[in-house]
């Protein structure tokens, strides 16, 4: 079992987080139409690096998203830090 710390809730088990999307990833804009394979290869198409990565992830008891930068090849996690701006 791996221990992932949720900048909101402190470190937990594994199976309470959720892989959400790579981070930097660009959506198309939906305002306009979109052709079938561009719409296809956002929601499909992923990198899939080795090493150091920044990944959006989800902690689903408190159904915050937060970034995660980790080693994809060791699973070590450098850092995790919101993604929600907080009110000033």
């Amino acid at each position: 079992m791996q221990i992932f710390t949720c900048p909101f809730c402190g470190p937990r088990d594994e199976r309470e987080f959720h892989f959400a999307a790579e981070a930097g990833k660009t959506r198309p804009d939906t305002t306009r139409q979109i052709d079938p394979e561009t719409w296809a290869t956002y929601l499909h198409a992923q990198r899939n690096d080795k090493g150091r990565t920044r990944e959006v992830w989800m902690h689903l008891p408190c159904s915050e998203l937060f970034l995660m930068e980790r080693d994809s090849v060791t699973m070590e996690v450098f850092s995790t830090h919101p993604l929600r701006k907080e009110p000033q």
